[in-house]
């Protein structure tokens, strides 16, 4: 069964990625700075799961960018 909004999902996951890795962080540290499971944290990062806005405002908190920089989609 498709998510829907797949794409975006998708879009968001290299996001999340991207930031995570300039910041030389782990799938875990990040999950364990929003309180949620490593296993979550790879579901939203390769867009197999979604989550609530809450998750992603604790996302953009652990990483210290601006919610909005994870709706930044580039080509």
């Amino acid at each position: 069964m498709k998510m829907k909004n797949h794409d975006i999902w998708v879009q968001i996951g290299r996001n999340i990625l991207h930031y995570r890795k300039e910041q030389e962080m782990t799938q875990m540290q990040l999950a364990e700075k929003c309180d949620i499971s490593g296993n979550f944290m790879q579901r939203i990062e390769t867009a197999v799961s979604s989550c609530s806005v809450d998750t992603l405002m604790d996302i953009a908190e652990a990483l210290n960018i601006p919610l909005v920089k994870l709706f930044e989609f580039r080509d």
